[in-house]
């Protein structure tokens, strides 16, 4: 699998020279991992499926970080595990309804039995009715499953039965794999749809990155708003000041917003901080520096 993302044509920072390509590759992986799991979620036990899955996350992570978007990156994995397991078990139903309709055989039954699943927590308690064919016999594989009273005991009933036993019987309503097909389609798009996303975010934040300064037009708007015509030099004394006076947040951060110092670079920002005994945050900025004794993330200084 790292064989398909090699990261021969990474830079400096980590980021995959070639994005587009990187982000082709893992979408791949993904739709390679849900086809996976799909033809081995009847072969294997919970466990085993539960250590695939963290598996397959800690690997789309560690993948999607070529992207760019680095404080993103656990988010959007667990997003597209989280999807692409969903998938999966739509797609098992939709299987298992398609095998049904096409080996099973329509019958008329009668509900014999009927009870209610035991009480766990918060859980829905689904009803289930044992059924008998017209004949006495018993209409093999599970007992019919509904998650309401749709039944009474000596109902006569039109149901389609599996003749292995090996599927639930259903009625002909319910026994339809185009809605669920539909949906794991869907899953499987948003996963897909998780990585273009992550694509775009990791080729904006590397503009900033490279550039590390406010665009171009925002510096223009804010100097011509402002007339703000102050040197470097200037601006950085005002930012000294600010790291010197502004008060801390209740998470021992210091805001500064980085539009106030346009010809400041956040790398450069980053440096006076570190002169004052202060790190920058790379993490979660949201349109403003961040700056406090611990960061999360540092931001490397000139």
């Amino acid at each position: 699998m790292s064989g398909a993302v090699q990261v021969q044509g990474e830079v400096g920072d980590g980021r995959a020279r070639h994005p587009i390509l990187v982000a082709v590759a893992i979408s791949c992986y993904v739709l390679a991992v849900i086809a996976g799991m799909f033809y081995l979620v009847s072969r294997l036990g919970t466990m085993p499926q539960i250590l695939l899955w963290v598996v397959h996350g800690v690997l789309v992570t560690a993948l999607i970080r070529k992207l760019g978007a680095r404080e993103s990156s656990a988010g959007a994995a667990l997003f597209i595990v989280l999807t692409s397991a969903m998938c999966v078990y739509v797609a098992s139903v939709a299987r298992d309804d398609l095998t049904l309709l096409q080996r099973g055989n329509q019958i008329t039954a009668t509900v014999v039995e009927e009870w209610r699943d035991p009480a766990q927590g918060r859980k829905g308690r689904d009803y289930n009715y044992e059924l008998e064919r017209q004949d006495g016999t018993k209409v093999p594989g599970s007992p019919l499953k509904s998650t309401s009273d749709s039944f009474d005991v000596g109902q006569t009933i039109t149901v389609i039965e599996d003749p292995k036993g090996e599927l639930r019987p259903q009625t002909p309503g319910h026994a339809d794999a185009t809605g669920d097909a539909l949906g794991a389609g869907a899953l499987a798009l948003a996963g897909i749809g998780a990585v273009a996303w992550m694509t775009w975010r990791g080729s904006d934040a590397a503009k900033r990155r490279d550039d590390g300064k406010p665009s171009a037009g925002v510096r223009k708007a804010y100097k011509v708003v402002t007339r703000n015509h102050t040197t470097v030099q200037e601006q950085e004394q005002k930012l000294r000041e600010a790291l010197r006076t502004y008060p801390a947040d209740r998470r021992g951060y210091i805001k500064v917003p980085p539009e106030h110092y346009p010809d400041i670079s956040q790398q450069r920002a980053a440096r006076i901080a570190w002169e004052m005994g202060l790190r920058a945050e790379a993490f979660g900025n949201r349109g403003s520096w961040r700056f406090g004794e611990t960061v999360v993330e540092e931001v490397p200084h000139e």
